[in-house]
């Protein structure tokens, strides 16, 4: 049986993104294709550095004959990045590399079919300043030309999805709407129905604390419970709004699949407290599945060789089914 492969773009290049997929592939056999888009010389010297060992087969990006590649070599395509030390700062001098490896990806996607896309950690700061909020809107925007798309992290026990992702607190208010609660809760309803043949129990939190406020019309008011009230009308399984103080109690998370929250850190803080790096981020609205592992470039760890594959991996065996 022939498996449509994974392409995987590298990501910010000083990044821990190659030494987690270095021991992703010692520690896991995956049957589909694993196609990562990198700088070749980058990614030798940071194997060597490391102290991993792997033959590399160098694709053209203009291949067409994916079915046919198995995993005993690491399948490069190669994009070209100027550097002078294998393991250097973070800056914006990596954006071209990751923008050009970013659409060589989406072309192929586009010339074969394809569905399964892993992209490895971005410094939002320097790539995405003054283009995206995040890598969920960068594509939404570069694939399908809207923002209608939604970040969901997901663990088999629970997932989490936040209504605005990285947007400052001060302007958390201004960016809810019935609308965005629609499409997300649609968005993860369809997931749910495709993947797994069920229903999702969502939970909603509210905004304020303890969904209460000292003002006439607060957002749950005015916004989070008539949207929950239409979306119940459309049969969807959808409660609240909860306060997100409560919500995350264990005596509470076996009711639910998935926790809509306001905003970044009111779920994802929880998320990652319980289920550390077991975790993958996904994102809903695109004609394919885009993942990444659910942790940043992670700097600090950089060429140490002490990081933590885990979600990497999660995330190949949730596309490898």
């Amino acid at each position: 049986m022939n498996y449509k492969p994974i392409l995987i773009v590298a990501g910010e290049p000083n990044s821990v993104f190659l030494e987690i997929f270095f021991k992703s592939l010692k520690i896991c056999k995956y049957k589909s294709p694993l196609v990562i888009i990198a700088s070749k010389e980058l990614l030798i010297k940071q194997m060597n550095k490391l102290g991993f060992f792997f033959e590399i087969k160098d694709i053209n990006k203009n291949f067409n004959n994916f079915e046919k590649l198995n995993n005993k070599k690491i399948n490069l395509i190669d994009v070209k990045y100027k550097f002078k030390n294998c393991f250097e700062k973070i800056s914006n001098k990596s954006n071209n590399y990751i923008d050009q490896s970013f659409d060589v990806a989406l072309k192929i996607i586009a010339q074969n079919n394809f569905s399964k896309l892993i992209n490895g950690p971005i410094s939002k700061k320097n790539f995405l300043k003054g283009k995206s909020l995040g890598i969920t809107e960068y594509l939404g925007k570069k694939v399908i030309k809207s923002n209608k798309v939604a970040m969901l992290i997901f663990n088999k026990r629970l997932s989490v999805s936040p209504i605005t992702t990285h947007l400052a607190l001060k302007d958390v208010h201004k960016s809810i709407s019935k609308q965005k609660i629609y499409t997300h809760t649609n968005l993860i309803n369809e997931f749910y129905k495709k993947k797994f043949k069920k229903k999702p129990r969502i939970a909603i939190t509210g905004l304020n604390p303890h969904c209460e406020s000292n003002f006439k019309n607060s957002e749950e008011d005015k916004i989070i419970i008539p949207a929950i009230k239409n979306l119940k009308n459309k049969n969807i399984k959808v409660f609240g709004p909860y306060p997100a103080d409560t919500i995350f109690l264990k005596e509470h998370l076996k009711d639910f699949d998935v926790i809509i929250g306001m905003y970044h850190d009111q779920v994802l803080s929880p998320m990652k407290t319980l289920y550390g790096f077991d975790a993958i981020n996904i994102t809903l609205g695109l004609p394919f599945v885009r993942i990444s592992p659910d942790h940043g470039p992670n700097f600090s760890m950089l060429g140490k060789n002490l990081s933590n594959p885990k979600s990497l991996i999660q995330a190949l065996k949730f596309l490898d089914e």
